[in-house]
């Protein structure tokens, strides 16, 4: 089952671009939302996950199901939440 992934962003995080090749080499489509510029996800990704660092990454089975929130480049966690 694919997997619903968004993924909050900043255009100089290293981890951000850790999190983003992660996925491209496991073939996992996201959304990326970048928060410097759109300032309603900004305040959604912190209302939602309570952090205002990013990389934020949700995860869910379905567009309408509670995600999994994973801060940070977690690589096993990921992997995890992901069924890798």
């Amino acid at each position: 089952m694919e997997k619903h992934v968004a993924i909050y962003t900043t255009p100089g995080c290293v981890y951000c671009r850790h999190a983003k090749d992660f996925f491209n080499e496991h073939g996992v489509k996201y959304e990326e939302y970048n928060v410097v510029t759109d300032l309603a996800r900004r305040q959604e990704m912190v209302d939602k996950s309570g952090q205002r660092g990013v990389p934020v990454i949700m995860i869910a089975n379905t567009p309408s199901a509670e995600p999994e929130i994973i801060v940070g480049f977690d690589q096993s966690a990921l992997t995890r939440a992901l069924g890798l």
